[in-house]
């Protein structure tokens, strides 16, 4: 017997109707989706950890106040809350005096090392340190967020517009030029072999 698929509006209306479990659904669903898109935007993944969670809270308090009206369009309204979320979080950082403790200029912090290694996070760091994260962060902020809106969290170009606030030829635009930036990075990093 084949699990029947309930639609993103249908389980929003069970969740405001008092059935915790809807919402528990919603976050597995979207989770990787929306959480990807965060860390790729802070490129840190305990801050995407903590935006990704005050994503939720949000999400929750709009549902609770009667904010939330379209609701087949969950995931790209989710994703809004979370970019602008990790928005304020980079400008945030940006404002954050840092403490140098050395003749080097090293910031304090970066000497702190205090967590749990699980064979998640393992597997995280690895995928961290992969050349395409690495390329994809030397992207111009306009190309890259178009680039992680439209692989990583799977909105179509016509959503990447209403997200971003630009039209479609620009968001396809700066697709195009990220994917000519990202392919000229590959090839400058391929060693030849002799």
């Amino acid at each position: 017997m084949q699990k029947q698929f309930i639609s993103d509006g249908a389980l929003l209306k069970v969740y405001l109707e008092g059935n915790e479990s809807a919402l528990e659904t919603l976050i597995k669903r979207h989770k990787s989706r929306i959480f990807t898109s965060i860390y790729l935007l802070v490129n840190d993944r305990y801050i995407a950890e903590d935006i990704f969670q005050e994503t939720f809270i949000k999400i929750i308090h709009c549902l609770k106040s009667g904010k939330y009206r379209d609701e087949d369009k969950f995931l790209p309204w989710a994703l809004r809350i979370a970019r602008n979320m990790a928005i304020d979080s980079i400008r945030q950082r940006n404002r954050m005096p840092s403490i140098v403790t050395d003749s080097e200029g090293n910031d304090i912090f970066s000497y702190l090392d205090v967590r749990e290694v699980s064979k998640e996070q393992t597997m995280i760091e690895k995928e961290d340190t992969s050349s395409l994260h690495g390329f994809i962060n030397k992207l111009p902020a306009e190309q890259k967020e178009v680039l992680i809106l439209r692989h990583y969290a799977d909105l179509s170009f016509k959503e990447i517009a209403e997200l971003t606030g630009h039209n479609i030829n620009t968001c396809i635009g700066r697709m195009h030029y990220a994917l000519i930036n990202l392919r000229k990075m590959m090839q400058k990093s391929l060693v030849p072999l002799k």
